[in-house]
């Protein structure tokens, strides 16, 4: 293949993977994003809406534990993965519509959803990573952080779904489920990249190797740091701002409306921390970014409770920051392991990173809630900065060991 036919093929391949990212990942906070209007018309208590994020989580890690155990993401080809998954996800989705959406069903259905992603969020990354180039020009930190843009964008839609549907909360349930048929759809046409390996045997220990490897557990350990902050803000800080705008807005309607529209653009701005993130830490290094990101993103934790309730505008600029912040490192984080990581096995280190990772925002989700019980929201997302500062202490010791020299070209 021509250095042009391979450059064009490439940006084919990563257009059409991102679109189908953004469309697939919609699932994820489709039923988080209606916590507000299924409080009002059903009387949704706050342990049942923590669940609706938190099944997702455990879904997910219970797929990715079987996916790394049994080596799918290097064994299965990718793209049939991703459709097989996405399927059976979009119609788990869709079947909220048929039962009681307060009711323990709906749990059941969303964990479905959750170990569904398994076979798209890791599966991607590997897609992404057989496009990379390596060594001194790598791009692999830019490829992975457009493909984490396009999963953030998607992320975020449901809260646009929500406010663009007004008070039905199944528009966005509905819409949510065409974008991952369509998601199937797509990536049946993504063409696997040049840099990819043949197949390796069953390895049964293979993801052992996720922590046994000091480099990839400090790298590990550093994702950690990140995930504990990052999706409890994404599950509740749509309820926080809903509860601050209430404050400030006569019209409860209004402020509905208004905070879903905040929530989609503090979200979605994460996007473009992802992007400036990949491109910066190809040049300057990856420990560099993540602990840059993770210093202003636990500084966000702690500072914004004190504009609760307070100017709606001051309070979106804040929020926006800490929406680009907290995902602006996450695509370091698997560019790492993708980089430090044996070749034939970068799919399985990338599942176990991320099981491991939402495993711990099972905790994390639903620690929020006691704490806004005990001390309020200007006070409970403060416990979220601890995460990302422990998280700078293992960047900054990965930093410093010898195979360092592999992220980014060498640039650490």
């Amino acid at each position: 293949m021509s250095a042009a036919a391979e450059y064009a093929g490439r940006g084919r391949a990563l257009t059409l993977l991102a679109v189908a990212n953004v469309a697939a990942m919609s699932l994820w906070f489709s039923a988080t994003a209606v916590v507000p209007a299924l409080r009002a018309q059903a009387g949704l208590d706050a342990t049942t809406a923590s669940l609706f994020t938190s099944a997702v989580q455990a879904g997910f890690v219970a797929g990715t534990l079987m996916s790394a155990a049994l080596n799918l993401a290097d064994r299965l080809d990718p793209r049939r993965f991703f459709i097989g998954a996405t399927l059976v996800a979009a119609a788990a989705n869709a079947a909220i519509l048929a039962v009681d959406p307060t009711g323990p069903v709906v749990v059941a259905l969303r964990f479905v959803t959750g170990a569904c992603m398994a076979g798209v969020y890791p599966v991607s990354m590997k897609l992404v990573a057989t496009w990379a180039r390596r060594g001194g020009r790598s791009d692999m930190g830019l490829l992975v952080g457009l493909l984490v843009a396009a999963l953030t964008v998607g992320s975020a839609a449901p809260h646009l779904f929500n406010a663009l549907g007004g008070v039905d909360w199944r528009f966005t349930i509905v819409a949510a489920s065409a974008c991952v048929v369509a998601a199937a759809a797509i990536v049946r046409f993504v063409a696997i990249g040049p840099h990819a390996v043949k197949a390796p045997p069953f390895a049964p220990g293979a993801a052992l190797k996720a922590w046994t490897t000091p480099a990839l557990r400090l790298a590990n350990l550093g994702y950690l740091g990140h995930m504990w902050e990052l999706y409890a803000m994404w599950a509740w800080i749509g309820v926080f701002l809903h509860a601050s705008f209430t404050l400030r807005v006569a019209d409860p309607g209004a402020a509905a409306v208004y905070a879903a529209l905040a929530t989609f653009a503090t979200i979605g701005a994460g996007a473009v921390g992802c992007i400036v993130g990949g491109a910066v830490a190809d040049r300057a290094g990856r420990t560099t970014v993540t602990m840059a990101a993770m210093a202003v993103s636990g500084s966000c934790a702690l500072i914004v409770g004190a504009l609760f309730g307070g100017n709606p505008v001051l309070l979106v600029a804040l929020c926006l920051v800490w929406g680009v912040a907290v995902i602006a490192d996450s695509a370091q984080f698997s560019a790492s392991i993708a980089e430090l990581s044996e070749p034939a096995y970068v799919g399985t280190m990338l599942t176990v990173q991320t099981s491991v990772g939402f495993l711990l925002t099972l905790l994390t989700i639903h620690l929020i809630p006691p704490l806004v019980g005990a001390v309020g929201w200007p006070f409970a997302f403060a416990a979220l900065a601890l995460g990302p500062y422990l998280g700078i202490v293992a960047m900054w010791r990965l930093r410093r060991r010898p195979e360092a020299v592999r992220l980014a070209g060498g640039r650490r």
